[in-house]
């Protein structure tokens, strides 16, 4: 009877070392920006609604976007500013956020390239940036058929894999404003 204890502490050691090296990728939209001041697209500031948006939807999802290694965003204003009012409203350290210009993309291409590299040190992060390469990546690696991630929306993708160059079909959960702040 012994020796299947001692089997059974094993199994779940290996299994809950495989579990905490699985990938979490969390996708944040940056919240609702402004269009009416005459600045680069790289500038334009979020609105009142997408401010009070962000911070509502940090707080309601906090289990899911709590407990990242890493949060990384776009340099973009919008995105930093999502990431720190995320950062803020959930108490969390702002030495976790690290800015990466391969965010400020709108192509599936280059953020997979970035999504592919990022050190396999980390296995939960978050990821701050835009449409359409946000909304194309959560299709692509959950296999899912998902059309449209609106402004202060997250999607989860939980991957079985250990390194973050093989992740592929992924575990999808949303985070759609109009359902979390009904």
């Amino acid at each position: 009877m012994t020796e299947y204890c001692v089997l059974w502490l094993k199994i779940r050691g290996i299994l809950k070392d495989y579990l905490h090296r699985m990938k979490k990728l969390v996708l944040l939209r940056h919240a609702k920006s402004s269009w009416d001041f005459n600045v680069s697209d790289k500038d334009r500031p979020l609105t009142e609604r997408g401010i009070d948006r962000v911070k509502m939807i940090s707080i309601r999802s906090s289990k899911i976007l709590s407990g990242a290694d890493l949060i990384f965003s776009s340099p973009a204003n919008r995105a930093l500013h999502t990431a720190c009012i995320m950062i803020n409203s959930l108490g969390l350290s702002f030495d976790k956020i690290v800015l990466k210009k391969e965010l400020y993309t709108f192509e599936l291409s280059k953020l997979l390239d970035f999504i592919f590299n990022i050190s396999d040190d980390y296995n939960s992060v978050i990821c701050v940036g835009h449409n359409p390469a946000f909304t194309e990546a959560i299709s692509h690696l959950s296999k899912a058929h998902f059309f449209h991630l609106p402004t202060s929306a997250w999607a989860q993708i939980i991957f079985p894999q250990t390194k973050w160059k093989n992740i592929s079909d992924g575990k999808l959960k949303l985070g759609i404003p109009k359902e979390i702040l009904k």
